[in-house]
């Protein structure tokens, strides 16, 4: 029996968007999400990915019964040395699938509507720009059925929201609606629903599209590898990053496009 659909992919142009088909996340979600965005690094011609829900909610997070049923006893064995390993290298294996998202060259664009529970912010926390439409519920909820969150909100939502935000959410469980969601920078902008927000998520996408793309894939590992480092140690790495990449023939294109007062057509190359 084949595995149900849990993500689909669309193509157009240089713009891929990322639909989770299942409003939670079984067991295959994450194999799914680890090799769909492993394969869209791959793409040289990409420029863009939007991650959006599909019908009911952007996503509720673990499917538990289907988690538990898969994953049981490696999640309740007992407390010898062996299961406790097994336990780890589960628990770093799905790590991969919000990590391959990270990893990705190129931004990724969170449109969110509905709820956005447990899985679902660690998943957006991954991405680097994220929308909501207004009726967007969001939750660090793991804390409410006893477990630590392990797939990268604790670790990436302090950069995002602050610390102080983040201990509130996380230590309580509790959900937040869009409009605190937005003031304190967990998304950058609320739409009034859904339609309003795919078109502006397809819009910033193609916007960041439209910019030279191996500059834009260069800002963002330029950004990524200055996390936790100094200012001085950041301007030294872009100062040799741009040593080595700033030539290029989508330079000149820039140049040539602003002297004939045009907008420039990028290649990257």
């Amino acid at each position: 029996m084949s595995e149900p659909e849990v993500l689909r992919v669309s193509r157009d142009g240089a713009i891929a968007v990322v639909t989770l088909v299942s409003s939670t996340m079984p067991p295959a979600f994450f194999a799914a999400c680890e090799r769909t965005f492993t394969d869209l690094a791959a793409d040289p011609e990409l420029r863009a990915i939007v991650v959006r829900g599909g019908d009911r909610a952007f996503s509720y997070g673990l499917d538990l019964p289907k988690a538990f049923a898969a994953w049981g006893q490696t999640m309740a064995g007992g407390g010898l040395a062996r299961s406790r390993t097994d336990l780890f290298a589960l628990v770093k294996q799905l790590q991969r699938s919000f990590t391959a998202i990270a990893d990705c060259p190129v931004p990724v664009i969170a449109a969110i509507h509905g709820w956005c529970v447990g899985g679902g912010v660690d998943l957006i926390s991954a991405c680097d720009i994220r929308l909501c439409s207004a009726d967007a519920k969001f939750s660090v909820r793991e804390t409410k059925v006893a477990m630590v969150a392990d797939l990268g909100s604790l670790q990436r939502l302090p950069a995002i929201i602050g610390p102080g935000h983040l201990r509130e959410l996380a230590f309580t469980g509790k959900d937040i609606d869009a409009a605190r969601a937005q003031r304190i920078g967990l998304v950058n902008e609320v739409h009034a629903d859904r339609a309003a927000l795919d078109a502006a998520a397809l819009a910033l996408a193609g916007e960041i599209a439209a910019a030279p793309p191996l500059v834009v894939r260069g800002v963002k590992h330029v950004l990524a590898q200055g996390e936790g480092k100094s200012v001085a140690d950041g301007l030294d790495y872009v100062a040799a990053w741009n040593s080595a990449f700033l030539a290029s023939e989508d330079l000149g294109e820039a140049t040539a496009a602003f002297a004939a007062k045009r907008p420039p057509v990028f290649k990257g190359r």
